[in-house]
């Protein structure tokens, strides 16, 4: 019965943003869509590629820079996957040791209170595998707080700092580091910087996809952050006070 509700709860959420679109003039609909993402349901693109990495990393660890505002994921010792992120914005910022707690495909996102009472229009339910979900299609949840690793319905802020303390990656990165990732894989969140080369086994990049959507727009997340009601979470993960952005050498 819950599941029917939310069902209906997000169709007549989306019924209603596409009758406003329709009778109100340009200027208005632009707006809704601008909350749904820009009107774009284009959510492709990746920046991966295969990395030689500090080998003081053991192997299925993953190490978040936020000063390099890149993922990696290591695949054996001194090799490493590396992804394009997106990283929170100053005033959010965190850093500390934790693990993944639960992975989810698809998740659902609901808004937080503050979200709705900013701004009302707000669906107040977005069902998993809905293009202009926030979460994207896969979720790493982070220890006992409420900070995730996932993917986005705003493909061209991956390597900006927009969140409100999330790891958010290209759907298509996030969906390949999806299955590497098991529960209780030690991930580490650092402000310190690594120098890395590209491997010889390099991973073919591809070009990411802000250009051909005209940048502009934004995702639900350019207004809100990423943070939303699910699960009921305890304190985040414990918060450290990193050195200035470390070279190489500090590896």
């Amino acid at each position: 019965m819950i599941i029917r509700g939310k069902l209906g709860q997000a169709a007549l959420g989306v019924v209603a943003l596409t009758a406003a679109a329709t009778l109100a003039g340009p200027a208005s609909a632009q707006d809704l869509f601008f909350d749904w993402g820009g009107g774009s349901t284009s959510v492709g693109g990746s920046g991966r590629e295969t990395v030689r990495f500090n080998p003081q990393y053991g192997k299925g660890q993953v190490i978040v820079s936020f000063g390099d505002r890149r993922l990696y994921y290591i695949t054996q010792p001194g090799e490493a996957i590396s992804y394009p992120i997106a990283i929170p914005r100053e005033q959010s910022r965190w850093a500390g040791v934790t693990s993944v707690s639960q992975k989810r495909e698809n998740p659902s996102w609901t808004p937080t209170p503050t979200m709705v009472a900013e701004n009302p229009r707000l669906p107040r339910w977005v069902p998993g595998g809905h293009p202009m979900n926030p979460l994207g299609n896969r979720a790493l949840y982070l220890g006992s707080s409420m900070y995730r690793i996932h993917g986005t319905d705003a493909p061209w802020t991956i390597g900006t700092a927009v969140s409100k303390g999330c790891i958010r990656l290209y759907n298509q990165d996030v969906a390949d580091l999806y299955p590497r990732v098991t529960v209780g894989t030690k991930v580490t969140v650092t402000w310190d910087r690594f120098t890395t080369t590209a491997s010889a086994s390099r991973t073919p990049s591809s070009t990411s996809p802000a250009a051909s959507q005209g940048g502009g727009g934004g995702g639900l997340f350019d207004l809100f952050g990423d943070d939303d009601d699910e699960p009921v979470q305890k304190a985040p993960p414990r918060r450290t006070r990193s050195k200035a952005a470390k070279s190489a050498s500090v590896e």
